[in-house]
């Protein structure tokens, strides 16, 4: 029966040309609404740009602390420092501002009006001006603090160097007047050193006789009997 069907009724066989075709067409268009979305992103930062700038402008000058400029990729952003940025939500219309910190990117504000993301962005170049101050305040701090250290160990260097000074300008003690033998020491603590010895031998020599007469004594009160009694004859 398929013999019988007409030609424009049989089926077509596939062509890989046609489909490669097919899809290169859909690949443009596709590319073409992601350039023109990512174009209407930037348009956008830069609407915002231009809204920020006057804040930017009040700023101390030559500060170098905010370089705002838009960064052109696959997710354009518009980075006001080197730690935050502005980019635009999935549906490319809401603002998101973000800052890099230590624990992980913080969100600070999130709208699509830009007078609201323009007040957060300005208040947050207040914050980072402050803590600018507060830094070089911190750091003038530690060089008085420094300076000081530096002055009160000079002169206590100073007042060492004079105290030695003064050691060597006094004149010297003669040692045969002090009584200090030539090896250093004086001869009073040389009889002293002897006296204590004769002390402490004088000292033993008695407390032996002493232990020596208490132990006779309590042999012949008790012991010899004691000794007796138990064993016998005594052995003296």
């Amino acid at each position: 029966m398929d013999e019988r069907k007409s030609d424009h009724l049989k089926p077509v066989p596939p062509s890989l040309r046609s489909a490669i075709r097919r899809a290169r067409v859909e690949s443009a268009e596709q590319s073409e609404a992601v350039a023109d979305l990512r174009e209407a992103e930037v348009v956008r930062l830069e609407l915002l740009l231009e809204a920020i700038r006057p804040v930017l402008d009040q700023a101390p000058e030559g500060l170098e602390l905010f370089d705002p400029g838009i960064a052109h990729g696959e997710r354009p952003r518009l980075f006001l420092d080197m730690i935050s940025f502005v980019d635009l939500g999935h549906d490319r219309r809401t603002y998101r501002f973000f800052q890099d910190t230590r624990h992980g990117r913080v969100l600070i504000a999130e709208s699509p009006l830009i007078e609201r993301i323009v007040a957060a962005m300005t208040n947050y170049i207040a914050r980072r001006l402050v803590e600018r101050e507060q830094a070089l305040a911190s750091d003038w701090r530690s060089k008085d603090e420094a300076v000081s250290g530096a002055k009160a160990s000079a002169r206590a260097l100073r007042l060492t160097g004079a105290a030695r000074a003064k050691d060597a300008a006094s004149p010297p003690v003669d040692a045969a007047a002090a009584g200090v033998a030539p090896g250093g020491r004086g001869w009073l603590a040389a009889i002293g050193d002897v006296f204590s010895f004769l002390l402490l031998t004088l000292g033993s020599i008695a407390f032996l006789t002493l232990a020596c007469l208490g132990a006779y004594l309590a042999w012949s009160a008790w012991g010899r009997a004691l000794w007796t009694a138990q064993f016998g004859a005594p052995p003296i």
